[in-house]
């Protein structure tokens, strides 16, 4: 009995241990990151233009368009665009995050991170996952001080938590789904079509980033209720136009069913949670 009481620290010791080695693990990995960011700022300030040039300029197309034309009430096109902006952006951000892996993996350098006595090899996905949302959510405050400064309406502090807590779900799990790809396919030119061509633009489209669900045919709304990136839109959309946005506060409207803020948030966190039980399945299957 001696001998077992005596075991019992050393098993919480090494328990502590591998648990602060593993977070050493995820911050050597973000700092890395975070390094690489730093030596090619281009990549950064090139997803930066892109949701700025949409602002301006579809913003300047619509800007003569009837301000009680959509569904919250008196709304100018550039206010009803902003939301869908927002989440563009962390979502063009997200969708590029398994990039590094890929690299790493064509270079080499994955393989040896593997071969070294590495805790948790799902530190590869957590780190990649938190340096992804920090540098979307510093581009999303940077639209949002432009905004600001365009529109001349200061956001308040009930609109950024909401904006930032609706962007870090979509980052997550698209993360997620870019992770997953990185693994699959076989290079950087595929990962790059496949998000390009048949993932950003067209997720985009499908959502009511550009225009509201009201404008859609039947057939399309269908499809565009299936879009997770419907849901962050619309919670962001609604917390401009009510004062204090609620869990009982209606988001979708359709002949088929109404959608408020619950359900949304519980759409995303499902969503989340199949990403990552797909992510930590290939990086098993791959590797362990």
């Amino acid at each position: 009995m001696k001998q077992i009481t005596n075991l019992r620290p050393q098993k919480k010791i090494y328990i502590e241990t591998n648990k602060s080695i593993k977070y050493k693990e995820i911050n050597a990995i973000v700092n890395r990151l975070s390094l690489q960011t730093y030596r090619r700022p281009a990549s950064i300030i090139i997803q930066l233009i892109q949701p700025l040039l949409w602002l301006i300029l579809f913003g300047a197309l619509f800007q003569n368009a009837p301000i009680n034309l959509f569904d919250n009430g008196n709304m100018k096109y550039k206010e009803f665009l902003n939301p869908g902006i927002i989440i563009f952006t962390t979502f063009n951000s997200a969708i590029n995050s398994g990039l590094p892996i890929i690299f790493d993996r064509e270079y080499g350098f994955l393989n040896r991170i593997l071969t070294s006595p590495i805790i948790n090899k799902r530190s590869l996905i957590y780190s990649c996952i938190i340096h992804t949302c920090l540098m979307t959510n510093l581009q999303v405050m940077i639209i949002i001080l432009f905004n600001t400064f365009q529109a001349n309406n200061i956001p308040t502090i009930h609109e950024l938590i909401t904006i930032l807590i609706t962007s870090t779900l979509i980052i997550t799990n698209t993360s997620g789904i870019s992770i997953c790809s990185a693994f699959i396919l076989p290079g950087h030119i595929e990962f790059i079509a496949l998000t390009t061509l048949f993932i950003n633009l067209p997720t985009l489209f499908i959502s009511t980033a550009l225009a509201p669900l009201s404008f859609m045919p039947y057939w399309l709304q269908v499809i565009v209720c299936m879009n997770p990136l419907t849901y962050a839109v619309e919670i962001i959309r609604r917390s401009k136009s009510v004062e204090l946005i609620s869990l009982d506060t209606q988001l979708i409207n359709t002949i088929w069913f109404q959608i408020h803020v619950k359900e949304s948030l519980i759409i995303l966190l499902i969503v989340n949670i199949i990403s990552f039980i797909l992510v930590n399945k290939v990086i098993k299957y791959k590797y362990d």
